[in-house]
């Protein structure tokens, strides 16, 4: 009887182990096969679940990604209808006003596009929106960046990543910018041209060149057609590749908070909720886009009609990341010198040599401030503005330089809106250049250090609740609320570590030590941006409890 049993409770085993040990399906299988050969299932386990900080500012890098997959999109569809070539034909198409006009094949392709492909003004439009709102985007993440000390180590390479995007979209921009051949793109083309000629000795040789022979040529379309659907996209979208994956590598920056060190993050886990979160802001960026796309007109290419080298037309104005250098040379004096049968064109070789100075400072500045502090630690904590009141200052300085030469890449549109000589605002770009930015410079480091020293007092004395007291003596005081702990670490969370010095100048034997200029170079920036001028003291422990020990107001 028992082993009648034993045998039957031994086949229930047996059977119930058969049924656990039921064949994978086709995609478990699918993955088993992937993971053995691309170690998959560690990598996400490794980073599937990092998490990530969740705050709006972060949301910009979003954008500027978003932007570029939504470009990619849409150039691959207008590729498809765009013929690159020089060529000249006769246009006879939809368009009325044009028929019969000599022009190129890239501008009648053009046209074709937006008249005769379905959806094809739309996507040209969208793509064109997506570049500036890409650019503008870049603009803007990099700027939360610098202000916030985001780009310090182990960032700088990723700095440098971002920084390389921006150039990158900017020549991407103006190549595209080109393609279609209608008149205002010619204008800038010829812009360039004139840059490119003001290039001692070899200016004549690169123009050439590029252009296939004398300006305008036949060539500069073809050319510019593989660099802007090619060679541009496919370096920055390695950039883009690499610099995601360093985001992934280093642990993401995050804003002052309890509970937050340089050693652990608090947010969401990447997944689930953050790509859903991510995935839902894509489409949102999308929509948006399209909307634009749909209801504001840019670019309208058959308004100005095809290019021709005699002609130039009226408002002719680059895209708005294009205006910096356009103002930088239209605010120039004329200056040439004529020597040895050759001539000097300062009043364009100037700006032209300034505009990549001026990118060059952004892109090493995170190395020279870590020469000036001789910080070698690594940095995951963000820092206010204005807890770093110059360099705060440094950004609104070349923020509002940007917008004087905007101004002066827009003189003639800004004189016929509002009525003023031309001469006028030349003049006054040429002065705000040296006026703007130092006043900038000055009233952002004030503003800092004034919120410096309200952020103290609040620290001190607590927050103002609007309540009026009556004291017994018959003074009138208002209430202060203490504020919480985690306010209080918020606002005295912050290094205030002295500058780098020389130190004395004779060792104890009374030797002079020989400093050198690097040596004096660095102390003094130091001394400018770290000094005691730069920042309020915080208040210290015992200046806080000697204020919240008694029976205060």
């Amino acid at each position: 009887m028992d082993d009648a049993a034993r045998t039957v409770n031994g086949q229930a085993r047996v059977g119930s182990s058969a049924q656990r040990a039921e064949p994978p399906g086709k995609g478990e299988k699918l993955a088993d096969w992937a993971d053995s050969r691309l170690g998959i299932y560690g990598l996400a386990k490794a980073n599937m679940r990092k998490v990530f900080p969740d705050h709006w500012s972060f949301m910009l890098g979003e954008i500027c990604l978003y932007s570029f997959l939504i470009l990619i999109l849409t150039g691959i569809y207008l590729t498809l209808f765009f013929e690159p070539s020089g060529a000249e034909v006769v246009y006879h198409g939809t368009y009325q006003p044009l028929n019969g006009i000599i022009m190129t094949k890239a501008y009648e392709s053009t046209l074709h596009i937006s008249f005769d492909v379905r959806g094809g003004l739309l996507i040209r439009q969208i793509h064109h929106w997506a570049a500036l709102v890409f650019v503008a985007g870049m603009l803007v993440h990099m700027m939360r960046v610098f202000f916030t000390g985001a780009f310090r180590k182990p960032r700088e390479v990723n700095w440098l990543f971002g920084w390389l995007l921006l150039f990158l979209a900017i020549l991407t921009g103006l190549t595209g910018y080109s393609l279609p051949d209608d008149l205002l793109s010619g204008t800038g083309v010829r812009f360039a041209d004139g840059a490119i000629l003001s290039i001692p000795i070899v200016g004549s040789y690169i123009s050439m060149f590029l252009f296939g022979g004398e300006f305008p040529g036949h060539d500069i379309i073809s050319r510019f057609f593989p660099i802007h659907v090619l060679l541009l996209p496919g370096i920055m979208l390695g950039l883009v590749v690499a610099h995601l994956i360093l985001v992934f590598y280093h642990k993401h920056t995050q804003y002052p908070a309890p509970g937050r060190d340089q050693k652990s993050v608090v947010g969401m886990p990447f997944l689930p909720v953050y790509m859903a979160k991510a995935g839902g802001f894509f489409f949102l960026v999308f929509g948006i886009l399209a909307i634009i796309g749909g209801i504001a007109t840019i670019n309208p290419v058959w308004a100005f009609g095809p290019y021709r080298p005699d002609l130039v037309t009226t408002g002719a104005q680059p895209d708005w990341y294009l205006g910096f250098s356009e103002g930088l040379i239209r605010v120039m004096p004329g200056w040439e010198i004529n020597a040895w049968g050759h001539t000097l064109e300062l009043g364009v070789l100037i700006p032209f040599s300034l505009f990549p100075l001026f990118l060059l400072a952004i892109g090493v500045y995170p190395f020279i401030e870590a020469w000036i502090t001789g910080d070698r630690r690594e940095h995951h904590i963000l820092d206010r503005p204005r807890n770093v009141p110059v360099r705060t200052a440094l950004g609104v300085a070349w923020l509002s330089l940007y917008f004087v030469f905007l101004i002066g890449g827009g003189n003639d549109v800004v004189a016929t809106h509002l009525h003023l000589s031309i001469n006028s605002i030349t003049w006054f770009v040429r002065i705000s250049v040296f006026v703007v930015p130092v006043l900038a410079f000055i009233a952002t480091k004030r503003i800092c250090l004034g919120l410096q020293r309200r952020d103290r007092d609040k620290v001190l004395h607590g927050r103002e609740t609007g309540l009026i007291k009556l004291l017994p003596h018959g003074e009138y005081v208002e209430v202060h609320e203490p504020l919480s702990q985690g306010s209080l670490f918020v606002l005295t969370q912050h290094e205030q570590n002295p500058p780098y010095e020389i130190g004395p100048l004779e060792d104890a034997n009374g030797v002079r030590r020989k400093v050198t200029i690097a040596q004096r170079v660095r102390a003094s920036l130091a001394k400018g941006m770290y000094g005691p001028d730069t920042h309020i003291p915080k208040p210290t422990k015992e200046e806080y409890r000697e204020i919240t020990s008694g029976d205060h107001h």
